[in-house]
């Protein structure tokens, strides 16, 4: 198993309703795939020197998980409140070691 972040893009149609994230975090949990997430707020880049690149405003949030690999993470998207609205998810694998 590997970990992977599914990042959330703030792409959602505009006056597209949101699911309620309970019932998918619920299936997430139960599944024993779920490590974490949260919505993300401001931020700031910064360099040693130079200057930085502004931060990346298009997303939103993110989820940890637990996959054998990107298909099956792919698959644990049905009935993401994003992903189910038309918005785009972002996963990315997290080396280890």
């Amino acid at each position: 198993m590997a970990d992977f972040l599914l990042l959330m893009h703030d792409d959602v149609p505009a006056g597209t309703a949101i699911a309620d994230w309970g019932p998918y975090l619920a299936r997430l949990q139960s599944a024993g795939v779920f490590r974490g997430g949260s919505r993300i707020g401001r931020g700031i880049c910064v360099r040693r020197s130079g200057t930085a690149p502004p931060i990346a405003s298009h997303l939103g949030g993110y989820l940890r998980i637990e996959s054998d690999d990107f298909a099956q993470a792919e698959r644990l998207l049905a009935g993401n409140p994003v992903f189910e609205a038309g918005g785009t998810i972002e996963i990315r694998e997290l080396p280890r070691g």
